[in-house]
């Protein structure tokens, strides 16, 4: 299993969550998706490491920021 953090820029509600989850779960080989709209946090659980750029242009598509912390 692979780990990702991100800090998302713009998230203020649950719907921002949900944009940005149902993005995300669409990359191929995520297991586990943790978004927090209070903390602007996004923690990705993967079965195998992602590159970040496909990382990125989800939360984009979402209509969010984001960058890696970890």
């Amino acid at each position: 299993m692979d780990t990702s953090e991100y800090q998302v820029t713009g998230m203020s509600c649950g719907h921002c969550e949900v944009a940005i989850r149902g993005e995300v779960s669409q990359i191929a080989g995520v297991t586990d998706i943790d978004v927090s709209a209070q903390s602007g946090k996004l923690v990705i659980t993967s079965a195998h490491p992602l590159d970040d750029a496909t990382i990125l242009t989800a939360v984009d598509e979402a209509g969010y920021e984001a960058v890696r912390v970890r």
